[in-house]
């Protein structure tokens, strides 16, 4: 099953509640049919013997071509969408029998007025036995980290030809976060980043949807320090310096230097058996990828073979340095133990492909990019000349053309904006003329671009004293805003409620001051009896911005719970490439 704790948990305690147990029978055998979307959420918390174990026979697509089985009963799980409601209809539209025997159909969401009204009129409604909306319109992508797994929404949210369609993609947005508070029992306040508009609407669409929740649910958000929880909307605008660097924590490394599509990382294994590819899922069931990601890439390496080390000793195996670099001779003497080893044996794979790749030109560009991410450099003098910082990277021609794209946009960034002649000049020498979009299209997210386009205002900087890695010194603006947010520091003239918190216990006198209805009918792994943080980032989210949350969620010893998403998880090639495409009249396909 999914971990014990955190989001992937509650996501799958509710479908498996509230879909797949309450139409258990004994002895009865189902039929579980899905489309896109809400297959994607229910692989991310299952695996197939998971649903086995639960009476599940068959998992089918709607959208393709299947075999009736007109003597087994069927659950739809399904996003609220014409195609998937259509689909649903024709499956109930044939004669002299149906393709299944009843329909228990279950919506992620809110279906739609005229598609609920389409379903009553067909011939489906005398087969359907169950009609629910369950309120699960995310992607619980991590414990912590959650995605509502629409990368166009980018391209609406930001390209200059896309306004009409913005406010739809805000409305579907809150309701997908409502039904992220609604999954978490949280009725949090809700805040916004002053001066985006999109986020102040977005903010006061999440409440409207929240309070309808509320109306139906009048214990959501009860229950001890709840009414601290607090949601945070917030937009890419508001630091595009993240986005931009070379970042050496694991995770973060090995998705921006990789090619991992989809968390899979494939390698060449050799040694352990005959050289084949080996495909890996990046995902928490891996327990040892759970504790390395967010570790920096030099402590990677030595914390896989200090493991390994610990784990053969456990077993009363003598190692050497030589044994440990090829598993093999390990694995000749303990096949037993070839799972585990395999994991160990992939992590020194992913930590050696990205320290072969930093020690090209990436390791050249780290410092530098420090330097100007920062403003100072590693004896913390301001930098003074930035521009002549930059030229060895824009005139080498082993640096690839995003490459320099990040370091010029840094540099652009923190001298406020470059006129329009030297930015000619450094597109000419940089040889990156095909890519010049992405440098143009940055005022698009109020980057000041051209010294007379007035940017956002830099939000003050907090001071870290916590030494850290030379080539590791940024930290993403929005950790400081997740601590202040938990010391309650936040500016409220930066940081606007458009609900404001909940007061406290003792005016909710018809139900228990202290534990509200919350633990007596629901489970562990759903309820924290602490505050939760969420983030919601308009415009992607970073994995350095993953980390964060982590970090912050262990600083408080548990007492806070910082979760983050958006619509989608960024990789810098991909934030390169959707602001490349902002000018296009229509978003390429992601």
């Amino acid at each position: 099953m999914a971990p014990a704790a955190g989001l992937k948990a509650a996501v799958g305690e509710k479908i498996l509640n509230d879909v797949i147990r309450s139409m258990k029978k004994d002895g009865e055998w189902k039929v579980l049919i899905m489309d896109h979307p809400s297959t994607r959420i229910v692989s991310s918390c299952f695996k197939m013997s998971d649903l086995l174990a639960e009476g599940i026979t068959i998992i089918e697509d709607i959208n393709k071509r299947r075999e009736p089985l007109p003597s087994l009963e069927a659950i739809y799980l399904l996003s609220p969408i014409e195609t998937s409601v259509r689909a649903l209809i024709n499956d109930f539209r044939g004669s002299p029998t149906f393709s299944y025997k009843a329909a228990h159909v279950f919506f992620t969401d809110t279906c739609p007025e005229d598609l609920f009204n389409e379903l009553g009129k067909s011939r489906i409604i005398k087969s359907i036995k169950t009609l629910k909306e369950i309120n699960v319109a995310f992607l619980p992508y991590e414990s912590q980290v959650y995605s509502l797994d629409n990368p166009q929404s980018f391209h609406h949210l930001f390209s200059p030809y896309c306004r009409e369609d913005k406010n739809n993609q805000l409305e579907r947005m809150a309701e997908q976060i409502a039904t992220l508070c609604d999954t978490l029992k949280e009725y949090p306040s809700i805040r916004y980043r002053n001066g985006s508009e999109d986020c102040c609407l977005l903010a006061h669409a999440v409440l409207a949807k929240l309070n309808a929740f509320k109306a139906d649910n009048p214990t959501m958000g009860e229950g001890p320090d709840k009414s601290r929880s607090q949601l945070l909307i917030v937009d890419r605008s508001f630091d595009v310096v993240s986005p931009l660097l070379h970042e050496l924590t694991f995770q973060a490394m090995a998705y921006d230097l990789l090619n991992i599509e989809q968390d899979t990382y494939r390698y060449e294994s050799t040694g352990i058996s005959d050289a084949r590819e080996k495909v890996v899922l990046l995902d928490e069931d891996d327990d040892l990828w759970v504790q390395l990601r967010h570790m920096h890439i030099a402590d990677v390496s030595k914390k896989v073979t200090e493991l390994l080390r610990t784990f053969c000793e456990s077993k009363r195996l003598t190692t050497d340095k030589a044994n440990i670099k090829d598993l093999s001779q390990i694995l000749k003497k303990m096949p037993q133990y070839q799972k585990e080893l395999h994991k160990y044996s992939t992590h020194l794979h992913l930590a050696e492909d990205c320290m072969n790749t930093f020690k090209g030109t990436v390791e050249k560009l780290c410092g530098v990019e420090q330097d100007l991410a920062t403003g100072t450099d590693v004896d913390g003098e301001k930098v003074k000349n930035p521009m002549k910082n930059i030229v060895p990277i824009v005139l080498d021609p082993g640096v690839s053309a995003f490459d320099k794209i990040r370091i010029i946009l840094l540099c652009i960034l923190l001298q406020n904006g470059i006129n329009e002649e030297n930015l000619l000049k450094l597109i000419q020498h940089a040889n990156i003329q095909q890519e010049r979009e992405v440098l143009y299209n940055m005022h698009c997210l109020g980057a000041p671009i051209m010294p007379e386009e007035s940017g956002q205002m830099k939000p003050v900087r907090k001071v870290r004293l916590d030494s850290t890695y030379q080539l590791s010194r940024w930290t993403p603006v929005l950790k400081d805003v997740m601590e202040e947010a938990i010391e309650d520091k936040l500016d409220k003239k930066l940081w606007p409620y458009v609900s404001c918190p909940a007061p406290g216990p003792c005016s909710q006198a018809a139900v228990s001051a202290r534990f509200g209805h919350w633990h007596k009918t629901k489970t562990a792994a759903e309820y924290r009896t602490g505050p939760r943080l969420v983030i919601y980032v308009l415009g992607g989210v970073t994995m350095s911005e993953m980390r964060c949350a982590y970090e912050v969620t262990e600083a408080t010893d548990g007492k806070w719970e910082v979760l983050i998403g958006s619509s989608h998880i960024l990789t810098p090639k991909q934030f390169l490439e959707d602001v490349r495409d902002l000018t296009e009249q229509t978003p390429l396909k992601s």
